[in-house]
């Protein structure tokens, strides 16, 4: 596949991701969506440049913002819509909602309203494949806020002591919930690697989908041991809900101007107008199943739980 091709590829993938989150935008006044949101508006680039190189059979765990990697990774669209529908067609039967979305189909194995507590997990299938002589990458997708959590530093030691296939992949987007990381962290994150022998690459331009996917396939060429990758990326939206939130002081629209700036899916308005009508039809599509579905019946109520 020519680079072109290969981009056009991954702008469809972007651009899918961020019309599915602005459709979310839309509904979720209407009390359809059964569940909070945390979106990926602005981050689409880290999943698809991510995803891009891994096979169905590699695993990724994400966090509770995972509604891009369960799409760039390859969940299936109406039982994404229909899972924050609350329907019993969602992928957990409507049980799940936004935080705890999964296809283990295609590798995707489910991310958590914890903060930093899929990173064990992660550690854990690379140890299993390890054990089990699998040819697999195994990712785990944080936030920087996961980074001060004591199970992230226990994972990235167990992980350097055992010499396991895993991938820390850390997206950065300068805050914690409200707080500039300069008032929470009295490190940086790109010091914590090396406290444990695992190398380290910084990918600046997170909005890149290209120059994502072209440093994270040459960091983890070598699957002999873990690797950390730490993604620059922008949230554009409040930390969780669907509305805009510069008015509430710890931010500027300033930064989030000079982001847009390099952002290929508002930059590159040819591919938008061409791909998005195919796009919003898809979406609609799914939509209108997820509307059209049963709810779960009340003698399902404990079915699958744990």
């Amino acid at each position: 596949m020519s680079g072109d091709e290969d981009y056009k590829r991954m702008f469809h993938q972007a651009l899918r991701i961020r019309l599915v989150e602005e459709r979310i935008i839309d509904l979720y006044p209407s009390d359809r969506i059964q569940s909070p949101v945390h979106l990926s508006i602005g981050q689409e680039g880290a999943a698809v440049g991510v995803c891009n190189g891994l096979r169905d059979t590699d695993l990724l765990f994400g966090s509770y913002r995972g509604h891009a990697y369960y799409l760039a990774k390859g969940g299936d669209l109406k039982s994404f819509f229909a899972e924050l529908f609350g329907r019993a067609t969602g992928m957990a039967g409507g049980k799940a909602g936004s935080m705890h979305l999964a296809a283990p189909d295609v590798g995707f194995q489910g991310c958590s309203a914890v903060v930093a507590s899929s990173i064990p997990h992660a550690v854990g299938a690379a140890l299993a494949a390890r054990r089990l002589g699998k040819d697999q990458r195994i990712v785990a997708v944080f936030g920087d806020g996961a980074t001060e959590e004591g199970v992230f530093h226990e994972s990235l030691n167990f992980a350097a002591l055992h010499d396991l296939p895993v991938v820390f992949v850390c997206e950065n987007n300068g805050y914690a919930v409200h707080a500039a990381l300069s008032a929470r962290q009295a490190y940086s994150i790109s010091k914590l690697p090396a406290l444990y022998g695992i190398p380290y690459t910084r990918i600046e331009e997170g909005a890149d989908f290209v120059a994502v996917d072209k440093e994270f396939t040459t960091a983890v060429a070598d699957t002999t041991g873990p690797k950390f990758i730490e993604i620059m990326t922008y949230r554009s939206k409040e930390h969780v809900g669907v509305a805009d939130d510069f008015h509430a002081g710890y931010r500027t629209d300033v930064e989030f101007r000079d982001w847009q700036a390099k952002d290929p899916l508002v930059q590159d308005t040819a591919l938008v107008e061409e791909y998005q009508p195919a796009i919003e039809g898809e979406i609609s599509e799914a939509v209108n199943f997820a509307e059209t579905s049963p709810l779960p019946a009340p003698e399902d109520l404990l079915a699958d739980v744990i």
